[in-house]
């Protein structure tokens, strides 16, 4: 595989996702110039800066936020845009305002950074960009740990094969996954007005070695780092039972897609693409906390807490069914897989990562 680049710029560079994507795309291609963006805000960031030196990727400390900081890197061929406040809870009982300056107005800035000096765009962003309402009206029944669909049904955009792109948008979907719609909305006009190349990812859960997991963002690290280490786990909303159902997607078959769309080029300049774990490789929080006892021989006693957050969903999965046909792309890495990847990681580092995780 090849690609038609020779500079490029991850943002959010030092994070979970942006670091495995600039390493990536440095192992696959040596001789290319790969630069990583990040202010450092994150509690645990600061771990990554090793990793980057050592896989020559070239780091620069700087925000979305702030124009100037993007245009010192120069120009670039293509812009991997990961930085976000990525907490579907921001805003809720505070100020949305460093959610929506990141999100948005760092968006915006990348966008014309772009404009001015040219190179093609590859954004993630979420799958909260589908409406909590409708998510939480879907006909949705117990089977044994977890929640699913009820036999024979599905919709407009659902199915049991998950949540398409063709879900409809109409409803509140949290201020973050506002930032995210709006975000591709103003993608759309910089190509349009201005020629911008670029790929859409609404992405699901992603999960793997160097990500930091909180409870809103990053819950399976979490999980599997509580059970090795110690801490307190509680299953919220929806009866407090843990039934709730996410598909998760190792960051190493993200990886692999977004390399394959670094090569397709105008193949994919203005698609839109659903990106998860797909039906394979969905797990409840009960089958999780089952699975990490089993990895880790710890079992932990989870309390339940029966009120649903206003932002929580109780099923999703995506549905990956265009992008597997546009790209001949699948995720190849199994629960099983992502957990032992990350219990091995957090027994590996455990004296750097104990302090942040437990």
């Amino acid at each position: 595989m090849s690609i038609p680049y020779h500079r490029i710029l991850v943002t959010g560079g030092a994070g979970f996702v942006g670091s495995r994507l600039a390493l990536g795309c440095r192992e696959a291609f040596p001789e290319l110039t790969v630069i990583a963006l990040d202010n450092l805000k994150r509690r645990g960031s600061e771990l990554t800066l090793p990793r980057l030196r050592s896989g020559g990727v070239e780091f620069h400390h700087g925000d979305v936020r702030t124009l100037e900081d993007i245009e010192r890197v120069g120009p670039v061929d293509l812009m991997i845009e990961c930085s976000a406040e990525p907490s579907v809870h921001a805003g809720y009982g505070q100020s949305p305002q460093y959610l929506i300056n990141t999100n948005l107005s760092g968006l915006t800035n990348c966008l014309e950074h772009l404009r001015r000096t040219g190179g093609d765009l590859i954004f993630l962003s979420s799958s909260r960009v589908y409406p909590i309402g409708l998510l939480r009206a879907l006909p949705l029944v117990r089977d044994a740990d977890r929640l699913t669909l009820a036999n024979g049904t599905s919709g407009d955009g659902w199915s049991p094969a998950g949540i398409s792109e063709d879900f409809p948008l109409r409803g509140s979907r949290s201020l973050y996954g506002t930032t995210k719609l709006a975000g591709e909305l103003l993608i759309e006009e910089y190509r349009s007005l201005y020629g911008l190349r670029a790929v859409v990812n609404r992405c699901g859960v992603i999960a793997g070695p160097w990500q930091m997991g909180k409870i809103d963002q990053g819950f399976v690290v979490l999980w599997m780092a509580r059970h090795m280490y110690g801490g307190r786990l509680s299953y919220t909303g929806f009866g407090g039972n843990g039934l709730q159902v996410r598909d998760i997607l190792h960051v190493d078959d993200l990886l692999d897609l977004i390399m394959i769309q670094a090569a397709s080029g105008s193949r994919v300049d203005g698609c839109t693409f659903n990106v998860g774990g797909g039906t394979d490789v969905a797990s409840s929080l009960a089958e999780l906390t089952r699975s990490c006892a089993q990895i880790t021989g710890n079992s932990i006693d989870v309390s339940h807490v029966e009120d649903t957050k206003p932002a929580d969903i109780p099923w999703y999965i995506s549905d990956n069914t265009l992008i597997s046909r546009t790209l001949n792309w699948a995720p190849t890495r199994g629960i099983g897989t992502i957990l032992g990847d990350i219990a091995r990681w957090l027994r590996d580092h455990r004296a750097e990562l104990e302090p942040i995780l437990a």
